[in-house]
């Protein structure tokens, strides 16, 4: 990805600036999911849904790891959105905050939370919850 700094007066920060009006301007999911088609190639299509998909597990503070397996999202990728969500510009806590995220990503990710929890009887030693995890040493 092209490293560039977007000044206030440059030709690009116009453009990004255009662009964002553009998002602003869509009413609704359907409308939005059609600029985006329009706007990206699937392979960046995918690069975005990837990075939203893992921010509700980011948050509950789940293992990079766990999350590659549920998700199938790199794990560089993962670091990548849980750096931004840590020092970013408050992007996804915004997006966040608003209820962007679907209630079923939400549900998703706490159904898969809980379906990985050990039963309450389980043994809670630090060895224990390792080997659930399935990490090696």
């Amino acid at each position: 990805m092209k490293r560039r700094s977007i000044e206030a007066e440059t030709p690009m920060a116009r453009a990004e600036d255009g662009l964002c009006r553009a998002l602003l301007s869509l009413q609704g999911v359907a409308e939005m999911r059609a600029f985006l088609r329009d706007l990206c190639t699937p392979a960046e299509l995918e690069a975005l849904s990837d990075r939203w998909c893992v921010v509700p597990y980011i948050l509950k503070g789940m293992p990079y790891r766990e999350i590659h397996e549920r998700t199938a999202v790199s794990i560089t990728t993962i670091g990548r959105v849980a750096r931004f969500l840590s020092h970013g510009n408050g992007g996804y806590l915004a997006a966040l905050s608003r209820d962007a995220a679907p209630k079923s990503t939400r549900a998703k990710a706490a159904a898969a939370d809980a379906a990985t929890r050990p039963p309450a009887s389980a043994a809670k030693s630090p060895r224990a919850r390792v080997a659930a995890r399935g990490v090696r040493r």
